[in-house]
């Protein structure tokens, strides 16, 4: 069985970093005018995101060279975890407590999955 590599952790927090910063660059976009795409494209924080996703991709591509798909993609949910923190505490949105009953699923989904063994045979 594989371990995990402590830069494959990564993954999830340059996900999660491309998400806020795609947010960012939406948030300051002028949709009051008809320019709102060059303002996203022009954005720091959109070049910013294009970034982490392209040392996404190469971390990416070394976990798949190395794990399972099936267990390598679990690792990617983490995500959905990190989104909502980091959004309640840099957007002030909401994080009701079914949100978070189903992020702890979440991770004790991921967790189930990176821990499981292949059956024998």
């Amino acid at each position: 069985m594989r371990t995990i590599r402590p830069i494959w952790l990564l993954v999830p927090l340059l996900n999660t970093a491309q998400q806020i910063l795609l947010k960012q660059s939406a948030v300051d976009a002028d949709k009051a005018g008809g320019a709102w795409l060059v303002d996203i494209l022009s954005s720091h924080w959109f070049l910013a995101a294009i970034v982490a996703e392209i040392v996404c991709f190469a971390i990416w591509m070394s976990v798949l060279s190395e794990l399972d798909l099936s267990k390598a993609f679990p690792l990617s949910a983490i995500s959905y975890v990190l989104i909502m923190g980091v959004a309640w505490a840099a957007f002030g949105e909401p994080l009701p407590l079914l949100r978070l009953a189903g992020s702890l699923l979440i991770l004790v989904g991921v967790w189930l999955i990176a821990t499981a063994s292949r059956p024998a045979g």
